[in-house]
């Protein structure tokens, strides 16, 4: 899908055709939209297949006038499972900018594309290319920081429930954010290692200003790093902790079922042995056997109760 915006009158309207200084969006655009971005517009066709290619990891080029660059940003996903859990992934995005456009090209809809085109990032002017990769960079560092509190509400929230009753569903959702931070990690640090060879300028010319919101958009790289690192050491910390409690529990459990096993075998035994055909037995009553079997009971329970085997 191919759609193009422009900036008149600091406000950003959708246009039926390119023109000089306006955005083209790409939205997992089909072959006949690339055989147009390429043919008709002179894109550069690795370029476009660089920035749809899934596994493709955030850098910058520049080749014949024109600079790729690809980052990184995140992505909410609710799973299909009957906990509608929700997973945080990447995905790569491709800014690429040419003498007359800039063009964005990524695999699917996202929050990113819809707030700014419908005007929600402030300042973003379609003509003034630099400026508009430095917001929409600015905007992807700022959405991986709410997504990261997102994730630490969920983990509280999870580890809560996990106080109250041990669940594999808590367990997995407890997972599922932890790869979700492996992820967000991952990208943010290739991310931040992008953005400081913008800052070296050698390959797109920077302004004062520029520089200025480049600096502004690492610090929140860096700040997203940081937190990423200490939700993904707690996280890691809380699944061994609730894997050591469960085991615990689990002995606890263990230990009450041999205690029971123990005292229920001793009228078993005292039976067993009053049922043998052996003469002369002592006190040959219907009686005496049970209440052999009462006493060795509870003089068992008695002993095991003092030893905490019951708790």
């Amino acid at each position: 899908m191919l759609n193009f915006y422009k900036t008149v009158d600091n406000r950003i309207i959708r246009i039926d055709a390119p023109e000089t200084g306006c955005w083209i969006c790409a939205i997992s655009p089909s072959e006949a939209e690339i055989a147009y971005l390429t043919g008709d517009l002179g894109i550069e066709p690795d370029f476009v297949r660089a920035a749809l290619d899934e596994e493709e990891s955030s850098r910058i080029e520049s080749e014949e006038g024109q600079t790729l660059v690809i980052v990184d940003y995140p992505v909410a996903d609710q799973q299909d499972d009957e906990n509608k859990t929700i997973l945080y992934t990447t995905m790569p995005m491709g800014i690429i900018m040419t003498r007359d456009y800039v063009l964005t090209v990524c695999l699917r809809e996202n929050l990113l594309i819809s707030e700014m085109a419908e005007g929600r990032v402030k300042g973003l002017q379609t003509s003034l290319k630099t400026r508009f990769l430095l917001l929409t960079l600015l905007r992807i560092a700022a959405r991986f920081l709410q997504y990261l509190k997102q994730i630490d509400k969920i983990s509280s929230m999870t580890e809560t429930r996990l106080h109250q009753s041990m669940r594999n569903k808590e367990l997995i959702q407890l997972l599922g954010l932890e790869k979700s931070l492996v992820f967000f990690s991952t990208s943010l640090k290739s991310d931040e290692i992008t953005l400081e060879k913008i800052l070296r300028g050698r390959i797109i010319k920077l302004y004062e200003e520029d520089e200025d919101l480049l600096e502004d958009v690492l610090i929140e790289v860096k700040q997203a790093i940081e937190m990423c690192n200490i939700y993904s050491n707690i996280l890691s910390g809380t699944m061994d902790a609730f894997a050591s409690v469960i085991s615990n529990n689990l002995n606890i459990v263990m230990k009450v079922l041999t205690a029971i096993t123990i005292v229920m075998a001793i009228p078993n035994m005292v039976f067993s042995f009053f049922g043998m055909n052996v003469v002369d037995l002592p006190l040959p009553y219907s009686w005496f056997p049970i209440a052999l079997s009462l006493g060795l009971c509870g003089i068992a329970a008695l002993i095991l109760w003092k030893k905490n085997m019951f708790r």
